[in-house]
């Protein structure tokens, strides 16, 4: 269901629609109808067929939203609660989530890109965290652990990093408030 609401299908759902209208209304020759939905409907069409072949879908959501409503809206969560808003909509014209995170990081491989299956928020004794599961892709693991005390210090003030392999390509990242922090 997700896939049929995505703006991509929205947009072409919607030229389809504007086409088949114009081409039923010329061929039953009513001109009034056939050629403004004929000319808005053929290019809506075939930029929602651009936009769907240049998709990218948010990854899994593992937590339902109303769930750390009240942790998510802390001040000091802020800065995962942004890095939340940023991954959970879709992209257009990008291989991955993160793209340019990833490459400021040097933890990008243009071929193979590491992929975010899924995310998923987490109550840290009482404040807000995130686990993010990635696909490694072309950026082997320990390339991801070399890097993981300036991962938590990108994402945020008072954050570290938790890197824990999970499957054969698989990992998390938990990114957790330090308990010094406050």
């Amino acid at each position: 269901m997700q896939a049929l609401l995505s703006p991509g299908s929205l947009v072409t759902i919607a030229g389809a629609v504007l086409t088949v209208i114009g081409t039923i209304a010329y061929a039953t020759d009513i001109p009034n109808l056939s050629l403004p939905t004929i000319f808005y409907g053929i290019p809506i069409l075939l930029g929602g067929l651009a936009l769907k072949s240049s998709e990218l879908p948010p990854p899994k959501r593992l937590t339902p939203a109303p769930r750390f409503k009240q942790l998510r809206d802390l001040p000091e969560s802020e800065p995962l609660r942004k890095l939340l808003a940023d991954v959970d909509r879709w992209r257009y014209g990008q291989k991955a989530h993160l793209e340019s995170s990833l490459e400021v990081l040097k933890l990008w491989d243009e071929d193979a890109p590491p992929q975010l299956l899924s995310v998923e928020e987490l109550d840290c004794d009482g404040r807000y965290g995130l686990r993010l599961r990635f696909r490694c892709e072309g950026v082997p693991l320990d390339r991801w652990q070399a890097r993981a005390d300036r991962l938590g210090r990108f994402f945020g003030p008072g954050l570290s990093a938790d890197i824990k392999p999970e499957r054969r390509d698989e990992f998390s990242l938990a990114l957790v408030p330090e308990p010094s922090a406050s």
